[in-house]
């Protein structure tokens, strides 16, 4: 719809809701593997569990290992007494080294009857201990107690390695929390007095003091003041923000110059602080398709190794060794382990997703991540997202004998009280120009008309063509044919009149940010198309159409039908990304194959998007595409791994290659089960090194 006709403050105005000990170990609600879910729980406090556990039976395995008959054999020594040593050790090691992997095999796997990576470990450990235990009490001569103790200590290093690259990766949620300050300077009521109180304490309506350089407690209103804001830790730019009366700001930014008073809306939880932080935990929680995937292969797992191994310890026992067959069945349990398939997806995405936040791109859903790179065509909403979403006075024109400030400053005097962006943008350029903009009395708004008012002592009202309609006027030619040739711009065009006569007339236009042209622009490189949806006139989206070289354009479209236009494109074929600012792009947002809310770092909730682009800048979807295609390529190449290595070793670790003299004993199964889990690791830290940066990815 045309801004002409709706000056009197019906404008469809887009905004944007913003949004251990080993017991603890065991039953803290630890991680899934092997396709399980990665709860919300303390990776870097598992970590130093882990950390603990590994040195504490590495200790303990030295002795085990060095009083071996196989290592005193190579050695040629015995230690008096030493044929105890592995049974006492390897037993505390089996119960205190061997308890993390048994508790979660049982709590986590085998009671919901979903067995996977703990179960196996379980498997492979018990059954090295009881036959090592039976071989010490004389029934049988299956002594693993070195491979045993070997193998937790390696079991134990992989997954301290594991808790410890996870952690890293979610640390970012952390340093988020540790962005507000302890405590908020608070206005008591009596006059100007302050008292300092913790943030736990503030209350909505409360009004806080922060000084210049200080952290801002809570998200809230100005109410007095103005400051440049460093929001980096909410949208990534670098660049300070000039806020003043009026303008939201956000818990955990910081007022780099100015001291503010702030209106507190929202604390604790409810800040978009919290938010992200939700989000982002959220998105590494989700289940994405290749996700999904990886769970189903470490289920299947479980099955095949043990089918694996009975058949290993059977056709062994039918050639007549059945301690060799015990041992590569072992060892099969061992090398079949998922690992580093339970590693693959989780620690990709939670690389992935903390990554982007630091850049503003905050993802609520892995599975919007994963279908961005599909994207062919990304759909942009005009007011806000392409465009600055405000409104400037761009031309103004006035008929013989009158001035243009004259104009400008009887138009100013009227919209000096309005809140309507056409208004502001009138006043803001009488400011700039320097206009002394007399008092206007009597103000009186015309609905779908204009506003009208007394100034000295004249009746000046200032609206579109429903104005002079109204009043039955025209405008004299030459003034006419400026508002023709604004129109053909794009711009909406407004009327002065006094005492019942035009004399003059101005333009205002949403100008288009100055990013949106390299947007569009690297898109088409990446072979994606754009198209454009507004609400406003076709002249007006045919004109930023034209600007930004969009290759389609949907004019006039109201909101509640947005979503049939993106239906439209996806009935061609299309794969869309939506990219709107408003709550009324919400059922567009949840329809697309992927939404981006894009807006400033205040509204970082909306629920329909998949994605959330907490800065304003339309190059921030170059980024999410970036991050899709490196993130997908990375869980493909782990899923590829951590897979065929398993084809591999486990045929080896049953005994196929002992004609050739290749066999794999339990302990260095273990071994090259977490080797297999490093490289996977390495691998995913890979992702750190993809830019994100706006200027590269349009460059």
């Amino acid at each position: 719809m045309s801004r002409e006709g709706d000056h009197a403050h019906d404008h469809d105005h887009h905004t944007m809701t913003s949004e251990h000990d080993h017991s603890a170990v065991a039953s803290s609600g630890h991680e899934h593997h092997g396709g399980h879910e990665h709860h919300g729980t303390d990776h870097s406090g598992h970590a130093d569990i882990f950390r603990r556990l590994f040195w504490w039976n590495l200790l303990l395995a030295v002795p085990v290992i060095a009083t071996s008959e196989m290592v005193e054999g190579w050695l040629g020594y015995d230690l008096p007494g030493s044929a105890w040593i592995p049974p006492l050790l390897g037993t505390a090691i089996y119960l205190w080294g061997g308890w993390p992997f048994l508790s979660m095999a049982w709590r986590d796997e085998i009671t919901v009857r979903k067995p996977g990576m703990m179960t196996l470990i379980s498997l492979a450990i018990t059954v090295a201990f009881a036959a090592s235990a039976a071989a010490t009490l004389g029934v049988g001569d299956f002594n693993f107690w070195w491979e045993l103790a070997g193998l937790i200590v390696i079991m134990l290093l992989g997954h301290w390695q594991e808790m410890k690259a996870v952690g890293q990766a979610r640390g970012a949620l952390a340093a988020l929390a540790e962005l507000l300050p302890d405590d908020a300077e608070r206005l008591t009521g009596d006059g100007d007095a302050t008292e300092h109180v913790s943030i736990g304490d503030l209350l909505e309506g409360d009004v806080v003091v922060v000084r210049p350089g200080g952290r801002i407690p809570a998200d809230g209103d100005i109410v007095r003041g103005d400051a440049s804001i460093d929001e980096s830790m909410i949208t990534g730019e670098s660049a300070p923000v000039a806020k003043a009366k009026g303008d939201r700001v956000v818990a955990g930014t910081v007022a780099t110059d100015g001291s503010l008073r702030i209106e507190v809306t929202a604390t604790g939880e409810g800040t978009a602080l919290a938010g992200i932080q939700r989000m982002v935990q959220e998105a590494q929680d989700s289940r994405s398709g290749t996700r999904r995937l990886a769970d189903r292969a470490a289920a299947w797992l479980f099955w095949i190794a043990l089918g694996s191994a009975a058949v290993t310890l059977v056709v062994h026992a039918a050639l007549g060794d059945l301690s060799g067959g015990l041992t590569a069945a072992v060892s099969v349990l061992v090398i079949a382990c998922p690992h580093a398939l339970g590693l693959a997806i989780p620690l990709v995405i939670a690389i992935s997703t903390s990554q982007s936040a630091k850049h503003g791109i905050l993802i609520k859903d892995t599975a919007a991540l994963e279908a961005m790179r599909t994207v062919d065509t990304v759909l942009f909403d005009k007011t806000g997202t392409l465009t600055e979403g405000s409104h400037e006075l761009t031309d103004i024109a006035a008929v013989d004998g009158w001035e243009l400030e004259r104009v400008l400053a009887l138009a100013a005097a009227v919209e000096a009280e309005s809140e309507h962006p056409i208004g502001r943008a009138v006043v803001a350029a009488a400011k700039d120009r320097g206009v002394e903009v007399p008092s206007a009395v009597d103000v009186e708004t015309m609905p779908g008309k204009g506003v009208r008012a007394t100034v000295d002592g004249q009746v000046v009202a200032v609206g579109g063509p429903a104005l002079l309609d109204e009043s039955g006027l025209q405008a004299p030619p030459g003034l006419d044919d400026a508002a023709a040739r604004w129109r053909e711009r794009g711009g909406a065009v407004l009327h002065v009149v006094v005492d019942g006569a035009v004399v003059g007339g101005f333009t205002t236009a949403d100008p288009v940010r100055p990013e949106s042209r390299a947007a569009v622009d690297a898109l088409h490189a990446r072979g994606v198309d754009v198209a454009l949806i507004t609400g406003d006139a076709r002249s007006v989206a045919d004109a930023v159409a034209g600007t930004l070289g969009i290759d389609e354009v949907f004019a006039e479209v109201l909101p509640r039908d947005k979503d049939a236009a993106v239906g439209d494109l996806q009935g061609r074929g299309k794969k869309v990304a939506m990219v709107g600012d408003g709550v009324n792009d919400a059922p567009a947002l949840a329809r697309a194959d992927v939404g981006l809310a894009i807006g400033a770092g205040t509204d970082v909730a909306m629920e329909a998007a998949g994605v959330v682009l907490a800065s304003s800048d339309p190059r921030g979807v170059l980024g999410v595409i970036a991050l899709s295609r490196a993130t997908y390529r990375k869980m493909r190449q782990n899923l590829v791994w951590a897979t065929g290595y398993n084809v591999i070793a486990i045929p080896v670790a049953a005994g196929a290659l002992q004609p050739i003299g290749i066999t794999m004993p339990p302990a260095v199964a273990a071994i090259a089960m977490s080797l297999s889990t490093i490289v996977v690791a390495a691998n995913a830290q890979l992702l750190r090194r993809v830019s994100l940066d706006p200027q590269d990815l349009a460059a």
